[in-house]
Formats: structure tokens, sequence, C-alpha cells
């Protein structure tokens, strides 16, 4: 099915709820063999569009008011209860390069399995531009399973909105894979309620 009728289908079939349901993609891959560490990906996809819903992200800095700081990361160390908090509390987070190693040791072992450690904040970067497009982006993530699952917007935003933003995630997934979209099984598209429909490739 052709990405404009399986929106049309979704949206079609897809009951009232008391809120906006999420679109997502469901991208199984093939002859690929996750053994091998370079064939495993994690990065960040900037959508054209954005999420059509609002995320966290959270900042780690001794320089910016309001940002979790040296001495809060060093509190984690002895304060489980405060360290699962805040690895739960933000979607994406920022840290200063100098105070990368301490997150490394501290969040490490909580982030890095999920692929959530956080994004290098560049000296001179301005910090709220990066916030600004990590809330517009999404993580798309091959570990263990030859499946990705990926928002793609919300059922709010338009069909060539939510078109676009699919378009720019099946490119970053072909251009991360060893043999681009060849390594595409097949791809679905659902709501958060909803049944997945297939989509062409």
């Amino acid at each position: 099915m052709k990405i404009d009728d399986a929106l049309k289908y979704l949206r079609e079939n897809s009951k009232q709820r008391k809120f906006a349901q999420s679109v997502d993609l469901i991208i199984n891959l093939k002859n690929i063999d996750l053994k091998k560490p370079e064939n495993k990906f994690s990065k960040e996809v900037l959508l054209p569009n954005g999420r059509g819903k609002e995320i966290s992200v959270g900042i780690i800095s001794d320089k910016i008011s309001g940002a979790v700081t040296k001495a809060d990361i060093e509190t984690f160390e002895k304060d489980k209860k405060k360290l699962k908090q805040f690895t739960k509390q933000y979607d994406f987070t920022i840290a200063e390069a100098p105070l990368m190693p301490l997150v490394g040791k501290v969040l490490g072992r909580h982030l890095a399995p999920r692929g959530r450690m956080p994004k290098l904040l560049p000296p001179g970067r301005n910090p709220q531009m990066m916030v600004d497009e990590l809330k517009n982006s999404v993580r798309i993530r091959v570990r263990d399973s030859p499946t990705i699952q990926v928002l793609a917007g919300s059922e709010e935003m338009s069909d060539v909105q939510l078109k676009e933003n699919v378009g720019k995630i099946l490119d970053e997934v072909s251009k991360s894979l060893p043999k681009g979209k060849n390594q595409i099984k097949d791809i679905h598209i659902k709501m958060t309620m909803g049944k997945p429909v297939k989509i062409d490739i």
C-alpha cells in the first residue's frame, strides 16, 4: 500500500480517542548480522516537520542556569533513587565537554544500553538551538533486534507532513545500513492504538 493510502486508511479506521495518537513506523530488516558491531547503530534524525508532540531535553552544565550540575551528578552516585528519577525524566540530554567523563562514569551503565547517552554540547554552540533540534528529532536504533520502531509524528499532523517525516526516517535508515534499502525487509505504519498497515518500500 502506498503511504498516502495507508495514512488515509489509518485515519478512516481509527476510533476517536481522548488523546492525540502517535504515528509510528516499524521497519523490519533482513540479511543483517547483528553479532557484528559495525551493523549496529544509533542516531538522531531531525524531522522536517517535528515530532508533533512535546518532549523533554535535559542540560548538564555548570554554566547554564537551571541545568543539572556537576554536584547533582556526583549526588547521583550516592543516591540511587535520584539517579533513577533522572534517567527517566528526559527523552534526550546534552552535556558540556568537561563534564562528559563524570557523566560517562555515573550515568553510562544506565543510559548507554538504551542508546540514551547525553549528546556533547560543543564549546560556543547555542544550547537552546541544540535543545530545539532535539525536540524535533527521533532516535533510530539497531542493537539486538532487526526491527526499528520509531515515532513519525502525530495524528494531528497533515498527511503531507507525516509523509515527509516518514521519507526522512527511511532515507536515514537506508544510509545507515551497509547495503542501503536492500536490507529493508518490510515497513509498517500504525497509530498508537491501531493495527499496523504494510506500506511500499
